[in-house]
């Protein structure tokens, strides 16, 4: 299981980042697409590390949402 940011970007797509895959990011036209395109690119991600034979970090990100 992966803890993922969605935000809304500039362009009008939802997009989508994987904090502890760097540089895992995918999108969509909307929160579903965006949050169905991410689950396939965290599994693609994975895939590609196990068949290099690279170990796949765990699950490290820790979010906090606070009021200012």
């Amino acid at each position: 299981m992966r803890q993922i940011l969605l935000s809304h970007g500039e362009d009008g797509y939802w997009v989508v980042e994987c904090p502890s895959l760097p540089g895992c990011v995918s999108q969509g036209k909307s929160r579903e697409e965006a949050i169905d395109n991410a689950r396939e690119a965290i599994q693609a991600y994975v895939d590609a590390l196990a068949a290099d034979g690279l170990p796949v970090p765990e699950e490290r990100f820790d979010a906090m949402l606070i009021a200012v």
